[in-house]
């Protein structure tokens, strides 16, 4: 099963250079950061922000209050020489020469590679930057604007290239300031973007795909309405994946998905969805309302990204502090579908600087947690093998606890393992009913692979009762069987 590491390039080598008292490209990162990289069960590196960035969207940001306040919270030395616009504002979907433009990336691919990791970059399809060449020599692939519009609404149009265009933006908040929308509804840019994503295939294993679901029709007619012309009779990534597989047919499609759109954008040609459903439960609802997230249809769940953290959402040590971040881990890692975790999690870092940023503060690795993950990740690895089944815990009427844990088995030819999480601040217990059927007349050993902890059961009693389990506030057992 997939396993994503995503690494702010711009960031990492930045410290890489300050490490090694030289510029650090992509084409000479030492290789000792790449085996680094290389994580037990990791197996696919998702270089985030490798594009050229728009100097206009720049200028635009460091004009922007709002995003210098964000910039000085996050690095209060910050200086401009710090500021490098965002990734996500691209002037051109050619390699920065900062980064070590595209030769770089050949090698860093080549060095991935040769540790058995594919490449994934990011393709962002809802917008460009306001100085990108389309602006000039492709209007038609943008939705345009009016004087009028401009001069009602300036915060939602912007005058640039060959005329006014509508700025990017998400319907539940106010445009982006530094990006212009592209119109999902045209042909031109369907067309331009499967040549794209051709071009980005050349170059990598795989895509991460930026808000994909604002490309779909009926949220481009919502949103845009008239200004998007007739919605073609396909949807735009139903027209746009399987002619990029034409080229490239084993390219790894990931979209960045919210909104419940994740098994349309499945059926359109992803092979996986964020899952941020799971995520705002983990945070901020119980073991129950987990329980019913992970219910879906197994299949839907092999297509879905587990996560705790990533560049746009805050860091898990800074939400999810000590035990409960360790347990919602636990569950993230060993759960069906992809798993993406977000260089710097592993040690505990608590600030996320906005992707404009070149660099980060300094923070003390937490190395409790590091050496933590050091035991989740290839214990993770073995695990998630085979047949997956979630379990129901079982326990007297009057003992509620039950319903605080979440439990699921992997059952394999070579191997069995138990997962059990206690999503919950107090300690709980319960029945546990296994699946399988020949423990009788036996006694069965479990070994935790968190701990080390070895326990013995009679197979009997494993099959007429179950397991019983206890834990502690946020506890979790991850079971060799």
């Amino acid at each position: 099963m997939t396993v994503l590491y995503e690494i702010n390039t711009l960031v990492w080598l930045g410290d890489l250079s300050h490490r090694h008292g030289r510029p650090v490209t992509l084409g000479d990162v030492p290789g000792e950061a790449w085996d680094s990289v290389a994580l037990p069960g990791v197996d696919t590196v998702w270089l985030m922000g490798v594009w050229q960035r728009s100097p206009a969207g720049r200028e635009i940001a460091l004009r922007d209050p709002g995003l210098r306040a964000s910039f000085r919270e996050a690095l209060p030395d910050v200086t401009g020489a710090d500021i490098a616009g965002s990734p996500y504002c691209v002037r051109d979907y050619v390699v920065d020469a900062r980064l070590g433009g595209p030769a770089g990336l050949a090698a860093a691919r080549a060095q991935l590679r040769a540790r058995g990791l594919r490449l994934i970059l990011d393709h962002v399809p809802n917008h460009v930057a306001p100085d990108h060449p389309w602006l000039t020599v492709h209007p038609d692939r943008l939705v345009r604007g009016t004087a009028d519009d401009l001069a009602r609404a300036p915060a939602d149009f912007i005058e640039a290239g060959a005329g006014i265009y509508a700025r990017g933006r998400d319907p539940y908040f106010p445009p982006w300031p530094d990006v212009v929308q592209l119109n999902a509804f045209s042909e031109a840019l369907r067309e331009a973007t499967v040549a794209t994503l051709v071009s980005i295939g050349d170059q990598a294993d795989g895509v991460r795909c930026d808000m994909a679901m604002l490309l779909m029709n009926d949220i481009v007619e919502r949103i845009w309405g008239e200004r998007a012309g007739t919605p073609p009779a396909e949807d735009f990534w139903s027209y746009v994946i399987p002619r990029v597989r034409a080229r490239h047919p084993g390219l790894l499609f990931v979209a960045e998905a919210y909104w419940d759109r994740e098994q349309a954008l499945q059926q359109q040609g992803f092979d996986h969805c964020y899952d941020k459903r799971l995520y705002d439960r983990l945070l901020h609802e119980d073991a129950d309302s987990v329980r019913a997230h992970l219910g879906a249809d197994p299949a839907h769940q092999r297509a879905l990204v587990r996560f705790l953290e990533n560049h746009d959402e805050p860091r898990a040590a800074a939400t999810l502090p000590g035990d409960r971040g360790r347990a919602a881990a636990v569950a993230v890692a060993t759960l069906p579908g992809a798993t993406l975790w977000h260089e710097g999690q592993f040690e505990g870092r608590r600030v996320r600087p906005p992707v404009f940023l070149t660099r980060r503060p300094e923070e003390p690795v937490d190395e409790p947690l590091r050496d933590f993950y050091e035991r989740l990740l290839p214990a993770a690895a073995s695990v998630r093998r085979g047949d997956w089944r979630p379990l129901t815990p079982a326990g007297p009427p009057d003992d509620h606890t039950r319903h605080h844990l979440l439990a699921w088995t992997w059952t394999h030819a070579e191997a069995r393992h138990l997962v059990v999480v206690n999503h919950s601040d107090r300690p709980a217990g319960a029945r546990l009913p296994l699946p399988w059927e020949d423990l009788r007349g036996r006694v069965c050993r479990a070994t935790d692979l968190l701990t080390g902890a070895v326990y013995d059961r009679d197979g009997d009693e494993l099959t007429d009762s179950g397991l019983f389990v206890s834990l502690a506030a946020w506890g979790c057992h991850v079971l060799q069987w």
